[in-house]
């Protein structure tokens, strides 16, 4: 297999014909050897009877049903763990990742890089969604030490060796493009038009961006934990500082600071504790997950599947 295409299925069912159809036309332009790897990720409007339509119709789609829904990215894994291709691209199924865009990355990846990741040009999302992605990687980029351009997406084209190495990887709280840039191979970007979505609205909820952004952060970074020890010291200090200028001003002032200061402190205290105790306990509970071994996701069903790739759920 020359060229795979994984493409995680979720809430966007009538773009499937049309995604299919785009495909199709612009890698049957590089090869006659291709696969289209649809992850149905429990869709709620049952994305699955298109996509056994589509394997039924065309033996280049490979269709893949997962037993419940893992989100995004691990619904993306199982398509790379089942992927046969020398070159694997990954795209999102609204068709806001342009398939005709395929045909640039796969020939600016021969210029010799491994992986070529896409940046939206015109970005078609909402001012407060693009403004809380600016902020969340920009936390990012301090938190992991690294420059990350909030411009680029999950749309990309990436060779064998760096999907095998990426997929090596079987953390529960993980990520795509960030981890592909820490595997460190030769890469680059590429401007991409990013169109409307064809239908429906994004899954991701604040609530659910809000927690995925936590797991990111506390599953690549552990300098929440080092400002919090630092904060400790800092707050500590002044405490100490505080304690001596009451009682230099309680004996030769004569001034009482009474009891309102004092339960203002412990407030305080006793507020950033808990703050401390509560990161702490994301990392524990990171860890809790972790030992456990469980797997990332398990498949329902495979239609069409190639050989030469594993049955197992990983």
């Amino acid at each position: 297999m020359h060229i795979s295409v994984v493409i995680p299925v979720y809430g966007c069912r009538a773009a499937l014909p049309e995604l299919h159809r785009r495909l199709t036309q612009t890698l049957i332009k590089l090869t006659h050897d291709y696969e289209i790897i649809l992850v149905n990720d429990n869709c709620p409007q049952n994305s699955w009877e298109v996509i056994e339509t589509l394997c039924a119709q065309d033996n280049h789609v490979v269709g893949i049903e997962m037993s419940r829904n893992f989100g995004q990215l691990k619904a993306t894994l199982a398509g790379l763990d089942y992927s046969t291709g020398d070159w694997v691209v990954v795209m999102d199924c609204d068709l806001q990742d342009r398939p005709e865009e395929i045909e640039n990355l796969y020939k600016k990846a021969q210029e010799g890089y491994d992986f070529v990741v896409a940046r939206r040009e015109n970005r078609q999302d909402s001012k407060l969604k693009m403004m809380l992605s600016n902020c969340f990687y920009s936390v990012y980029s301090f938190a992991t030490d690294t420059k990350y351009d909030p411009s680029l997406c999950n749309f990309s084209i990436c060779s064998r060796q760096v999907i095998d190495s990426y997929c090596t990887m079987r953390e529960s709280h993980r990520g795509f493009t960030m981890y592909l840039m820490w595997m460190g191979f030769r890469w680059t970007t590429m401007d991409v038009v990013h169109n409307e979505r064809f239908e429906g609205k994004s899954g991701y909820n604040f609530s659910k961006r809000m927690r995925m952004a936590v797991e990111l952060l506390t599953s690549q970074s552990d300098k929440l934990l080092r400002i919090v020890a630092m904060s400790g010291m800092v707050i500590s200090l002044l405490a100490f500082l505080f304690v001596v200028v009451t009682v230099i001003r309680y004996f030769t002032l004569h001034i009482s600071m009474g009891y309102s200061s004092t339960i203002a402190m412990i407030a305080l205290m006793g507020g950033l504790t808990i703050m401390a105790v509560g990161v702490v306990g994301i990392y524990v509970g990171n860890v809790f997950m972790e030992v456990k071994h469980r797997p990332l996701y398990i498949v329902r069903t495979i239609l069409n599947k190639k050989q030469g790739r594993t049955d197992e759920a990983q």
